[in-house]
């Protein structure tokens, strides 16, 4: 495997070796953090959402840590959709960070200075990015 030189690409590539799937592992700390979120999703169908929520969130991520081709744009726009459903910016914040520390947790000591550096300003430029402040 080639290792990507980006700690944030980093850290999503080194996933695999640990889960075969993250998301289980992200809604679990996600409802137990906030157990308020379990209600936001629908019991018919949910895996399906959670599943391809973190997708795009992912996806989004990789985008805003590296290139920036457009993809990490989906994470104001998915602000505002959020919004609508009532959900506050903070919480919708909170979840990039369950997202790192769910990475941090499975990669034990392979989570680098250089890997949780990236992740602080990788939450830094999301928190600008929405304009909230955490």
């Amino acid at each position: 495997m080639n290792k990507s030189p980006n700690p944030v690409e980093l850290s999503f590539e080194l996933v695999p070796l640990r889960c075969t799937d993250l998301t289980p592992l992200v809604y679990q700390r996600l409802f137990d953090e906030r157990p308020e979120t379990q209600a936001m999703f629908r019991s018919q169908g949910g895996d399906l959402v959670k599943g391809s929520m973190l997708a795009l969130t992912i996806g989004a991520i990789l985008d805003l840590a590296a290139e920036r081709r457009g993809q990490f744009r989906l994470i104001a726009c998915e602000l505002a959709s959020h919004d609508a459903y009532g959900t506050s910016r903070q919480l919708f914040i909170a979840f990039f960070a369950v997202i790192r520390d769910t990475l941090r947790d499975l990669l034990g000591d392979e989570w680098s200075i250089e890997i949780a550096q990236a992740w602080d300003t990788l939450l830094t430029d999301i928190d600008a990015l929405t304009g909230t402040t955490a």
